[in-house]
């Protein structure tokens, strides 16, 4: 009898363990101040009058970067998110929006974000109200008012790193809050100031024109910075030449600049302000000055991308790797989506379902199927409980696995489909339950000798129970697993409401049982089955071996995340498994000793090598490129910014090592010799972004190219809309791909 049920527990630890996001960048703090790798974080006030009705204070988020790390403006550019703050204040008291200081431009590559370096302060006003009740003062102490703030930021470099804090700062009600008097000071004169007149705006083709008046006569004839306050509407990077013009007529500022390829607004009103070169700034004197310029024209059709290419944010997400932001938005924020859409995204995750037992990693569960099925042959009514019984199983395993992902990417964590493998505790397990399924097939144990009469009687009791485990015990291995239709349904899920995209993973569940649902219910598929008899034994043992291939498969991952050190402890480990298995199996005294000192051994040996199994590795950098035989490179934002910067087209592998559909299209695709002959001719950079571990950056990616998991193919080229490939790569649709280059 197989160990499904034995093991159930197992299978609820691996589906526990991996709802455990990887340790965050940063640990909050309760306090004033949260220092993480890449900046120091501190909330900070100035209240020159006291904390009462009526009178100035503010608070704010003061950061300070590490050298080359920055954070973003209100619009971040090109790429990048704003840093959030949510406070929670008592009765009475509330804040204002953050005044934000006029940001630099930041170059990355070919584009351009905004945003802050060195240290930047974020001011935000505090408005207390007569209806503010000041708290009792404790006896000999001064009454005080508790802020609470959480900000969350993006801090980027090379890399992109999302992070939060929690902070609370007490401010004395009585006398003055004036430590950080300076930092306010500084944070108000980078403020822009407003201009009397509004400006305009007007739209020219593709074309921006803007003009200002009423700025300063000393500004006059000088070059100006240009900040929109509305994203996706210019060209960011855009700074000289043809594309941009600026020139001074009498105190009217004049320029032009080109819209964005991808433009997503169409505003009637935009607010802009314009900057000083840091060179032209003069102490005590205003450097920025902020309009709300109506537009005037006929905006340009907004491009709308094919079904086979990406979303507009893809751009932004593979080269500056902050799309985090399409990561982390909540699916309030997301448009609703068309039924006529959706009823397509459940077709698509129904077949996609039906596919995935055609996948490689669902094999062994499909063998053991194969086993009950014909163990129960001309017992009609046995099979359709046991066609439900399997549905049933896999149905809710699909939502229990996509219920954690939403619930877990909406509490921040960078997560994908097939995330549960990312994690090498959860790969051990998986192993381990392997391991143990194949010693039950092979014939080293049987259930009714290893467990207590009690489980055996419940086992008799209550036969389906071995097929609803079958339903969960094929969820968890197939999961990482990609099918063709699945990746679109399953990255259309993220944005979607919680009910609608259960729904799609119950299409996906629905799709993988079907097949047996249907032989259930068929009594003619039935009858086709051969009678029980002693083959049953050989083919019992057969199926053995597929479960040590997983096995192996499983080693192989856990080796790519913890190293061989990794690897090796948990073969050592497995051994120790097989050999307790073995030793419960004997009779008597005999039993009793060699059992427990097994056991002590193996507890012994995973105290003392088993954290190797934990162990965070960083993954095999590929040599840098340069040499002929060099031909993939590692995935990075800077990597892919400087091959498009220099003109070059980019094809980009998203994979993973226990990615049965990845390796099958990287051996079978990606290592033909035409192929590679048209990636030459064409001088194509090769990257592959590795997610075998979590990633946030990769996810990042995945996100904005709206799918949750791996295999992903895109090819992107200068001047060309990006293009997503099918999960089952064939040769001849890369070529082809290729050749429209």
């Amino acid at each position: 009898m197989i160990l499904s049920r034995i093991h159930f527990a197992t299978l609820l630890i691996a589906i526990s363990a991996a709802s455990m996001p990887a340790a965050a960048q940063l640990t909050s703090k309760t306090g004033a101040v949260v220092t993480t790798p890449h900046v120091r974080a501190e909330l900070v006030a100035h209240a020159p009058d006291g904390v009462t009705p009526g009178a100035q204070a503010w608070v704010g988020l003061q950061i300070t970067h590490q050298p080359e790390w920055h954070t973003y403006w209100k619009n971040a550019g090109d790429s990048g998110l704003p840093t959030e703050l949510t406070w929670t204040l008592p009765a009475g008291v509330s804040t204002g929006e953050i005044a934000w200081p006029v940001p630099e431009k930041i170059p990355v590559g070919n584009l351009a974000n905004y945003g802050y370096e060195n240290t930047v302060l974020l001011p935000v006003p505090l408005e207390v109200s007569t209806l503010y009740k000041p708290p009792m003062a404790l006896a000999g102490g001064t009454p005080a008012m508790d802020v609470k703030l959480k900000a969350s930021w993006l801090v980027c470099r090379k890399e992109c790193i999302p992070e939060e804090g929690e902070f609370t700062l007490s401010l004395p009600l009585q006398g003055s809050t004036a430590l950080h008097k300076a930092e306010f000071d500084a944070a108000q004169a980078a403020q822009p100031q407003p201009l009397a007149k509004p400006g305009g705006i007007e739209v020219n083709g593709n074309n921006l024109q803007v003009k200002l008046e009423g700025l300063p006569a000393a500004v006059q004839g000088k070059t100006l910075a240009f900040f929109p306050e509305t994203p996706e509407v210019i060209r960011t990077a855009a700074v000289s030449g043809k594309d941009w013009t600026q020139s001074w007529q009498g105190g009217t500022w004049t320029a032009t600049m080109p819209l964005a390829d991808q433009r997503s607004a169409s505003p009637t009103v935009m607010p802009v302000v314009v900057a000083l070169a840091e060179a032209d700034r003069q102490p005590g004197q205003p450097i920025a000055w902020r309009a709300e310029a109506p537009v005037a024209g006929t905006w340009p059709a907004v491009a709308t991308p094919a079904r086979a290419e990406v979303s507009p944010a893809l751009q932004a997400a593979l080269t500056a790797n902050a799309a985090n932001a399409a990561a982390s938005a909540s699916p309030a924020d997301l448009p609703a989506q068309p039924t006529g859409t959706f009823a397509m995204a459940l077709l698509g995750a129904l077949l996609g379902g039906l596919l995935l037992n055609l996948m490689p990693c669902v094999f062994p569960i499909l063998a053991i199927k194969v086993l009950g099925f014909a163990r129960q042959a001309g017992n009609a009514r046995a099979h359709r409980k046991a066609g439900l019984a399997y549905t049933g199983g896999v149905m809710l395993s699909f939502l229990a696995l996509g219920g954690a992902m939403l619930a877990l990417r909406a509490a921040g964590a960078q997560l994908g489909w097939g995330f549960q493998l990312q994690s090498p505790g959860v790969v051990a397990v998986l192993a381990g339950l392997f391991t143990l399924i194949g010693l039950n097939l092979v014939g080293v144990f049987e259930f009714g000798r290893a467990a207590p009469s009690s489980v055996c009687s419940a086992q008799a009791k209550h036969p389906l129970a071995n097929d609803f485990l079958s339903g969960v015990l094929a969820v968890v291995i197939a999961s990482p697993c990609t099918a063709p239709f699945m990746g679109v349904s399953l990255g259309f899920a993220i944005g979607l409401p919680a009910a609608q995209a259960l729904l799609l993973f119950a299409a996906l569940g629905l799709g993988l049982a079907l097949p047996y649902l249907v032989a259930g219910f068929v009594p003619a598929i039935a009858y086709l089955l051969p009678k029980p008899g002693p083959w049953m034994g050989t083919l019992r043992r057969l199926l053995a071996f597929p479960m040590f291939a997983t096995v192996a498969w499983l080693v192989w991952i856990l080796g790519q995340q913890s190293g061989i050190d990794g690897a090796g402890t948990l073969l050592a480990l497995l051994v120790c498994l097989a050999a307790i298995v073995w030793a419960f199996t004997l009779r008597g005294r005999t039993r009793l000793v060699i059992a427990t000192v097994l056991v002590a051994f193996t507890a012994v040996l995973t105290g003392a090598i088993g954290r190797n199994i934990l162990q965070v590795v960083e993954p095999a950098r590929l040599a840098a490129a340069g040499t002929a035989e060099q031909r993939w490179q590692p995935w990075s934002a800077e990597r892919v910014s400087e091959l498009s910067g220099a003109g070059q087209p980019v094809f980009i592998d998203f994979t993973a090592a226990w990615c049965v559909t990845c390796q099958y299209n990287k051996k079978r695709t990606l290592a033909d010799a035409e192929v590679l002959a048209d990636f030459d001719a064409k001088k194509v950079a090769m990257l592959r972004a590795d997610w075998t571990r979590r990633d946030p950056a990769i996810t990042a990616a995945l996100t904005a190219l709206g799918r949750s998991g791996v295999p992903v193919y895109v090819l992107q080229a200068p001047g060309k809309a990006p293009v997503v490939l099918t999960e089952i790569l064939g040769k001849d649709e890369v070529r082809a791909a290729l050749a429209a280059l």
